[in-house]
């Protein structure tokens, strides 16, 4: 073997990799990082999280990558400051402020007006994105057509916020900053509550910082920094793990087992969505999904 060559690395094991996602870097920059933490190339993200922001990011290792897609990652808990008074280009501190505070304005700022804001901001809402979110126009994302130049007006769509609560508030010459927690289903725009919230209350308003603590059944508990992956490169849920926390377990015999392989039908297990089908020796083998008296394999996951 030659110098410049060097033996190739057993792939990993399929599963989940939930890691505490850095300031600063894009959701792809996590993925090529772990890419080569961990010796594949199949690795791909469940739902993203701006370059500024930080917390769990839901990564799939292997055959994993699979689940993705299907995962019910539909809930998500945010910690995140608020700052009251002037609006950005993005919504958030990295975009350029859109003219200055208002002192009056910031003035009339109460207590009672924060609680009403935020109570006006809760359950279910029609929410406009942020014309720099990853929303597709045309085929194309708005924050592409934002940086080409181009103004985008996007549709409101319907989020839920089941939870909004204020946890501190701050008073600064130029801005109230808030800090709260936020408890929203996918598809709802952090940024855009801030700019809501500002927009209602002080003239403008943006996101100062964001920090994701669940995605579905995924905590900050299970998550690990890039850092510490580095140091032990190790799956944080195998598959088995990883199907059983997130979707319904059915357990099926021999028989069953087999005809789930080669992708046959088996008979409903009455169960409501999608669910992990469980050979007798405690492997995954598909996630399924039930059609009248049959159930069919949405994914296969170990094939005969």
């Amino acid at each position: 073997m030659s110098s410049q060559q060097h033996p190739r690395r057993t792939p990993p094991p399929p599963g989940l990799v939930i890691v505490d996602k850095p300031d600063g870097l894009t959701s792809h920059d996590v993925v090529a990082r772990v890419r080569r933490i961990m010796g594949t190339r199949k690795v791909g993200h469940a739902g993203t999280l701006d370059p500024m922001a930080t917390g769990v990011l839901v990564l799939g290792i292997e055959r994993a990558t699979k689940l993705l897609g299907h995962l019910a990652l539909d809930r998500k808990t945010y910690l995140a400051t608020i700052a009251l008074g002037v609006s950005t280009t993005t919504d958030d501190a990295q975009g350029e402020a859109l003219g200055a505070p208002d002192e009056a304005a910031l003035a009339a700022v109460t207590d009672d007006a924060i609680h009403t804001g935020i109570s006006a901001l809760s359950g279910d809402i029609e929410q406009v994105p942020s014309s720099v979110s990853a929303v597709k126009v045309d085929g194309r994302r708005a924050y592409a057509r934002v940086r080409a130049g181009e103004q985008v007006e996007l549709e409101a769509r319907p989020v839920t916020v089941h939870r909004f609560d204020l946890l501190a508030t701050r008073r600064e010459p130029d801005r109230v900053e808030l800090d709260v927690v936020i408890d929203c289903s996918s598809g709802t725009y952090v940024r855009a509550l801030a700019r809501d919230l500002g927009g209602a209350l002080a003239g403008g308003g943006h996101l100062l910082a964001l920090r994701r603590t669940t995605v579905g059944p995924f905590t900050l508990a299970t998550a690990r920094t890039l850092e510490a992956l580095e140091q032990r490169p190790e799956l944080s849920l195998d598959l088995e793990a990883a199907v059983a926390a997130a979707f319904p377990r059915h357990d099926v015999d021999k028989t069953t087992a087999r005809a789930v392989q080669y992708g046959q039908r088996i008979p409903a297990a009455g169960i409501a969505g999608t669910y992990g089908v469980f050979a007798p020796d405690g492997r995954v083998l598909a996630l399924a999904a039930d059609s009248g008296a049959v159930a069919r394999s949405v994914v296969v996951l170990a094939p005969a």
